[in-house]
This record gives C-alpha cells, sequence and structure tokens, in this order.
C-alpha cells in the first residue's frame, strides 16, 4: 500500500482484498481515522400516523393508536438504555404533534444526549399536505417550547420532501435535512438563497418494507422475520464499511424497538463496537464535523442544485 498512502490516502480507503477502494469516489475522513460512520436514526410517529391518515374517527381506532403508542411508552425506555449502556447518541425525529402529546418521552430523550429533529406536525405528507408554511411553522413552535430551540435538522413524513419545504429549510437555517437519496454520503445541496447538509436515506435501510403493517394507511407487507428483516440491513452495513462510507438505518421505535427486533439490534450494536472501527454519531455531530473539514480546507463535498427543474417534463 505505499504508493498509495504517498497519495494520502488513509487506511479505510482499502478494501480487505488489499486494493484501493473505489466504490465511494469522494470518501469523507471520518474522525480519528474510523472507517464508518453509523447513525441508527429513530422516526418516533407514535400514533401521529392514524391521525393524520383517518382524521373523521382516529380517537376511536384503538389497535392502531395503540400500536403507535407502544414506541414513546415501551421502545424508546428499551432504546434509550441500550444507547446508555453502549455510550452512543444517536438522532430522533418526532412530529410536532408527537413532542406535544408525549413530553416526558421528548425530556427522556434529550436528557440521554440525543437530539430531536424536525418531521413534520401530524406527519402530513408535503406532497399531499396544502400550504407546507402552516405545519412546518406549526412543529417548529413545538420544538421550540418543549426542546428549548429549532431542531439542527429535518426529515420529511414518507421522505416526500418538495421545494417549499427546501426554502423553508433555508429560511430557518437548518444545517442539514435526511429525505433524499442522491448518494451514499452525505453531500451538499445548495439553492439559490442557501443551502444545507443532506443525509441521505434509502429505503433499503428503512425497516417499513420488511416491518410495517398496518391497513389502516394502506400498507399491507409481508412481515419479516427479525433475522430476516435485519439481516438486509447489515449486508449494507458490510459494504458501507468496506468502502470506508455512512451507514444510517431508518427505523420506528413501534416496529424495530419491539422485543425480538430490538434485541437483534442491540447485538449487532454490541459485536460492531467491539469488532469494527466505526464512528456512531448523532446527524448534528456529523454535519459539525463536515463543516470544519471544509472550512479547513480538508474535503470538497459533492454538489447537489436545487430545483432540479423549472417545471414538469416530458409534455
Amino acid at each position: 500500500p505505499g504508493p498509495l498512502y504517498r497519495r494520502g490516502l488513509s487506511a479505510r480507503q482499502y478494501s480487505r482484498f488489499g486494493r484501493e477502494d473505489t466504490m465511494i469516489q469522494n470518501p469523507i475522513p471520518w474522525p480519528n481515522g474510523a472507517r464508518c460512520a453509523c447513525v441508527i436514526s429513530f422516526d418516533m410517529d407514535a400514533d401521529s400516523l392514524i391521525h393524520i391518515a383517518r382524521p373523521e374517527d382516529s380517537q376511536d381506532r384503538l389497535y392502531p393508536i395503540s400500536m403507535g403508542r407502544y414506541g414513546p411508552t415501551v421502545a424508546i425506555p428499551r432504546i434509550l438504555e441500550t444507547y446508555r449502556r453502549l455510550g452512543i447518541q444517536q438522532s430522533f425525529f418526532l412530529p410536532g404533534w408527537c413532542v406535544e402529546t408525549y413530553p416526558k418521552t421528548v425530556e427522556a430523550i434529550l436528557e440521554a444526549g440525543h437530539e430531536i429533529g424536525h418531521h413534520g406536525y401530524l406527519h402530513e405528507d408535503p406532497i399531499e399536505a396544502p400550504d407546507q408554511r402552516y405545519w412546518f411553522e406549526r412543529a417548529l413552535a413545538a420544538y421550540q417550547k418543549y426542546c428549548g430551540g429549532t431542531p439542527a435538522g429535518y426529515r420529511a413524513p414518507v421522505y416526500n420532501i418538495n421545494q417549499e419545504v427546501v426554502d423553508l429549510l433555508v429560511e430557518h437555517r437548518f444545517r442539514y435535512e435526511s429525505s433524499m437519496m442522491a448518494d451514499d454520503i452525505p453531500y451538499r445541496v445548495e439553492t439559490a438563497k442557501g443551502g444545507f447538509w443532506e443525509m441521505p436515506v434509502h429505503w433499503g435501510t428503512d425497516d417499513w418494507p420488511p416491518f410495517a403493517h398496518y391497513a389502516e394507511i394502506g400498507y399491507m407487507m409481508p412481515v419479516k422475520a427479525p433475522s430476516t428483516g435485519l439481516g438486509a440491513f447489515w449486508e449494507e452495513f458490510d459494504a458501507a464499511y468496506e468502502a470506508g462510507g455512512f451507514f444510517m438505518l431508518i427505523v420506528h421505535p413501534f416496529l424495530t424497538g419491539r422485543l425480538a427486533r430490538w434485541r437483534q439490534v442491540e447485538r449487532w450494536l454490541e459485536e460492531t463496537l467491539d469488532t469494527k472501527d466505526v464512528w456512531f454519531a448523532r446527524l448534528d455531530q456529523i454535519a459539525d464535523h463536515l463543516d470544519g473539514l471544509v472550512a479547513r480546507g480538508e474535503y470538497t463535498p459533492r454538489l447537489e442544485k436545487l430545483p432540479y427543474y423549472d417545471g414538469p417534463q416530458g409534455r
């Protein structure tokens, strides 16, 4: 590896086959030479999902309400205890309505050193809900009241971010966003008025496809066994780790926080911390790191300019 080291490449850029890894063309140098940055992020939607989907009678649909409430009342304490024991801090995204409805859960998340990000007000789909300013700023008021300020980051419900929300993020000076899918690693999004870091997601690392079964909101997935559903995620991690990249799960407390699934996640966390050179961090901490790299001239991120198009295409 000598000549490659002389070209400024680090050990994390070599695959297990002893060659330079070129799967990621612009790898990010992670703190302390870590090979991969890892985030197990949670979208704590709770029972907001049934209230936005069935507003006419959601208050009397007890099965989906109780399924959603499992997240803040049972799963979140379990998850927080795992993170406390392992000494890691992560990112949680909560709709503003959930922040107002479950303030003790919010307090527990923040007291443990985790961050809470913007996730809409009632998990409304930005593409379908008119007047995103109303919903976005209604949620902001909840975060400011219960979390002590404006969140650093945002994740759109159902990932359906649109240009109106992008403009609101720039206006309110959000530092990062986590709904788009244009790369394997964090990148910059820029508009005419400003920009932010994009922490890319993907359905392949989301627990909704393998575990969600929710007829009331139109999802009838064939529920996978914990080892089958989670095993696909660990394959994604292996590829990110070998390439020296970025691995993020997007999971829900009422799905992956259930007993059999979280037990397997906990075991994976223990093994990964013991055997791999990884950096577990909150997404705002990753944004801090990237800002520092750019300010010091140590990294030039890939850039995506928005809007992609000025109007409808192909007509």
